[in-house]
C-alpha cells in the first residue's frame, strides 16, 4: 500500500458518506454505504439529466441526514463519455468526485462469487467497496480551451488511425486484384495512379484500352 492510499484512507472516516455510481447512456444507478462497507437502504436509479440530477441529491440529502453524515464522496468508472456530464455536474457542485478503475471493478466482482452477469445496482455496490479500500483517483476534468485542446487531439488520433486502416484496405484490394500495378508505380498513391483507379474501377476495364486511352488529357480533363 503506497503513500497516497494511506492518505486517502485517513479521509474515510465514520462521517463520510461513501457513494458508488454505475453510470449508463440513459441513466445512473447509485448504492451508499458508510467507511466499513454497511450498505444504507436500496439504491438510486436516476436519469443521465438534470432532473435526474436533483433526484439524486435529494436522495444523498435524506441519507445524510438519516445517517448524520458531514462529508460525501462520489466515485464511478471512466468508461465512455457517459460519466463526464454526472462528473462535472457533481464537481461544480462541490462533491468529492473520483474515479475507479474498470479494471479492478471486473476483478472484485471475479473475487466476490466470479459472476461476470452486468447488473447496474451490482456495479455501484462494487464501485462503492473499491472507494471503501482507497481505491479510486481524483479525475482532472478540463475546461475551456484545454479541453477543446485534448478533444482535437482525441479526434486527429481517431482520424490517423482510420487512415491507416483505409490505406492497408486499400493495400490489400490491390495485392488480390491488381498486383500488375507495381509494374508501372512503385506507390499506389501517385496522383495518375488513383485517377485512372477512379475512372476505370477494374482492372479487367483497363485490360481493354491501350496506354494512350488510359492516360490521354481528354481523359484527365474529364471529371
Amino acid at each position: 500500500m503506497n503513500y497516497n492510499q494511506n492518505k486517502r484512507l485517513n479521509q474515510l472516516d465514520e462521517n463520510i458518506l461513501i457513494i458508488g455510481v454505475d453510470v449508463s447512456k440513459k441513466f445512473h444507478v447509485a448504492r451508499a454505504q458508510d467507511f466499513r462497507g454497511v450498505e444504507f437502504k436500496k439504491g438510486i436509479k436516476f436519469d443521465n439529466s438534470r432532473q435526474g440530477f436533483a433526484e439524486f441529491e435529494e436522495w444523498k440529502n435524506s441519507l445524510q441526514s438519516e445517517n448524520s453524515k458531514t462529508k460525501v464522496i462520489v466515485g464511478m468508472e471512466p468508461t465512455g463519455p457517459y460519466w463526464l456530464p454526472f462528473a462535472r455536474w457533481l464537481q461544480t457542485e462541490g462533491y468529492w468526485t473520483v474515479t475507479v478503475n474498470p479494471a479492478h471493478v471486473k476483478k472484485c466482482k471475479e473475487l466476490d462469487d466470479n459472476n461476470q452477469a452486468k447488473t447496474d445496482y451490482r456495479d455501484a455496490r462494487v464501485i462503492a467497496q473499491l472507494i471503501k479500500d482507497a481505491r479510486f483517483s481524483e479525475p482532472n476534468l478540463l475546461a475551456g480551451v484545454y479541453e477543446e485542446l485534448r478533444n482535437a487531439k482525441n479526434i486527429r488520433k481517431v482520424m490517423v488511425n482510420d487512415l491507416k486502416r483505409i490505406k492497408n484496405q486499400m493495400a490489400n484490394w490491390l495485392d488480390r486484384y491488381f498486383p500488375e500495378y507495381k509494374r508501372g508505380y512503385t506507390n499506389w498513391e501517385a496522383e495518375s495512379f488513383l485517377y485512372v483507379l477512379e475512372k476505370y474501377k477494374l482492372p479487367s476495364r483497363i485490360a481493354e484500352l491501350d496506354a494512350i486511352t488510359v492516360y490521354s488529357e481528354k481523359n484527365f480533363l474529364e471529371e
